[in-house]
């Protein structure tokens, strides 16, 4: 006997749909899993058997072939367990085959029959959706998540022994997950800005004005941005409360986001909707490359792509292998991370912000000596701890500020506020009023309010006042920046007219501009 099932898997973060073959003729007992199965899917074998004989069905005692289509894509993982004992069962006349027409079956089965939760479902349904087919079979562990994509018909099951009631027709309604999440309700509240109160407020930070202007500016454009300085100065604390100033995820940033952790299997099982908070990862110095930007034999996301849409915050950057810094810089200039194997190439969506932050030297003293902290650090040495940041990736960072040590209260007005300390509520207003106007802008040339113009089209896009130009032409010529550090230094001073309302580039906007890029130098 044959029979067919439709499963899913995740390839790199989007879903893939599998055709599960079973076939079932007669010969010695055995059963082969072909289709590039890799060892978690040749595995399934032994808890399909155990699953359906504790499941009150029986495992037929013949040979029985199971193929994965397309069979020239590697699979990997545990979904495809509950298409599998369907199949098995179905070809051997055990249930009724009818019911599981155009319907995706996903779940891992334990030794008992149980279904347990897999990851990566919310890419599964989104493609199955794409595809017209509206109809899953899912663990109830899974339930909550799929529910999130609207307009799908899902039947959450506890165990595979519920499949006999459906699988003749009858008990699919107690089956029936009750859909009532719409996706535009799983990111209602996004407008409270429930992450400031997570990563902190900027009122926590004494003095530092200047600091604080580079992060609107940095957090108003999606710039990337380096603090360097001594100990103490704040520049962690700073970075870290960022994430609290950005605008929240849009329905569609959110579902973007919320399909790339639920991939990687970070989604948590406490989740009551879409993510929808910046996504901020920091991870730490000893991180290995794949970790960073992606890798395995069937890849999975790594840092670059879970920080999409967010920040990802390097502490301390000339600890990190400079190898691991270098894979950086395509991700950073395309927006996406591509992955080349032997037998598909993966892309991930590596569309974030990057802060980084370090000291000038090992000890941390270097050049902001004082009577009771000294420089110990050689040249020699000094040298080799600057030699990890490579000209190319630092030529990627639009804003580059060194911090200074803050004063005994340091005092002052804000350039933009006029308070002392700069609250993020303030901040996150001055973002807001940015974005907006750069969203408009693009809108009136027919673009989208995510789109990253460069080049050629970046000029044009850009009205730049005659002494401003004037001014840009000679940091060219005079500073010998390279024609990619240009482009960010005219797009970082669009972004300060927008921050300060002006709706033309002036000379005071790229002044500001040129000055951000000194570390360069």
């Amino acid at each position: 006997m044959f029979s067919v099932m439709r499963s899913s898997s995740v390839l790199g973060v989007e879903g893939k749909s599998i055709l599960v073959e079973v076939d079932i003729a007669n010969g010695l007992p055995q059963v082969n899993i072909v289709g590039l199965p890799d060892p978690a899917v040749r595995e399934s074998v032994e808890r399909v058997r155990a699953a359906i004989k504790n499941s009150g069905f029986t495992f037929p005692m013949d040979r029985i072939t199971v193929n994965l289509a397309p069979a020239d894509m590697r699979k990997e993982g545990t979904a495809f367990d509950l298409a599998i004992a369907a199949g098995i069962l179905t070809a051997s006349d055990q249930i009724s085959g009818k019911p599981f027409e155009e319907t995706i079956l996903i779940g891992e089965l334990s030794l008992n029959g149980l279904l347990r939760p897999v990851a990566g479902v919310l890419a599964m349904i989104e493609q199955a959706k794409r595809s017209g087919i509206l109809k899953v079979l899912l663990p109830q562990g899974n339930a909550k998540e799929a529910a999130w994509i609207g307009g799908m018909e899902l039947y959450a099951l506890n165990s595979l022994a519920e499949l006999r009631g459906g699988g003749t027709g009858e008990g699919w309604d107690a089956l029936r997950y009750i859909q009532q999440t719409d996706s535009r309700d799983s990111v209602a509240g996004s407008t409270t800005f429930a992450q400031s109160e997570s990563f902190g407020d900027y009122s926590d930070v004494i003095g530092q004005q200047h600091a604080k202007r580079a992060l609107i500016v940095a957090a108003a454009g999606k710039h990337n941005l380096l603090f360097s300085g001594p100990p103490g100065t704040g520049k962690t604390m700073m970075i870290r409360r960022l994430p609290g100033i950005l605008p929240p995820l849009t329905e569609a940033e959110a579902l973007e986001v919320t399909k790339i952790y639920s991939a990687a299997g970070k989604l948590s099982t406490d989740a009551q909707g879409l993510i929808q908070t910046v996504p901020f990862r920091s991870p730490h110095h000893t991180i290995s490359a794949g970790g960073l930007i992606g890798g395995g034999s069937v890849p999975k996301p790594g840092e670059v792509t879970l920080a999409h849409r967010g920040v990802l915050y390097l502490d301390e950057l000339p600890e990190f292998s400079r190898q691991v810094l270098e894979v950086m810089r395509q991700p950073l200039e395309d927006g996406i991370v591509t992955i080349a194997r032997s037998k598909a190439v993966f892309h991930f969506p590596a569309r974030l912000m990057l802060a980084v932050s370090y000291n000038p030297c090992p000890c941390g003293y270097s050049g902001h000596e004082t009577t009771e902290k000294r420089c110990i650090c050689s040249d020699a040495v000094i040298s080799r701890y600057r030699a990890k940041l490579s000209g190319p990736l630092l030529d990627r960072i639009d804003l580059q500020l060194e911090i200074p040590r803050p004063t005994e209260q340091q005092g002052g007005t804000s350039p933009i506020s006029g308070n002392t300390r700069m609250d993020s509520a303030h901040m996150r207003q001055l973002v807001l009023s940015a974005r907006e106007r750069q969203a408009h802008r693009l809108a009136s040339q027919g673009l989208r309010p995510d789109t990253r113009l460069s080049g050629a089209s970046l000029r044009r896009s850009i009205k730049l006042l005659p002494e401003a130009r004037d001014l840009l032409e000679n940091a060219l010529e005079a500073l010998g920046i390279s024609m990619r550090a240009y482009d960010r230094i005219l797009r970082l001073s669009r972004t300060i007219a927008d921050v300060e309302g002006c709706d033309t580039v002036e000379a005071q906007h790229v002044a500001e501009a040129i000055q951000y890029r000194r570390l360069n130098g």
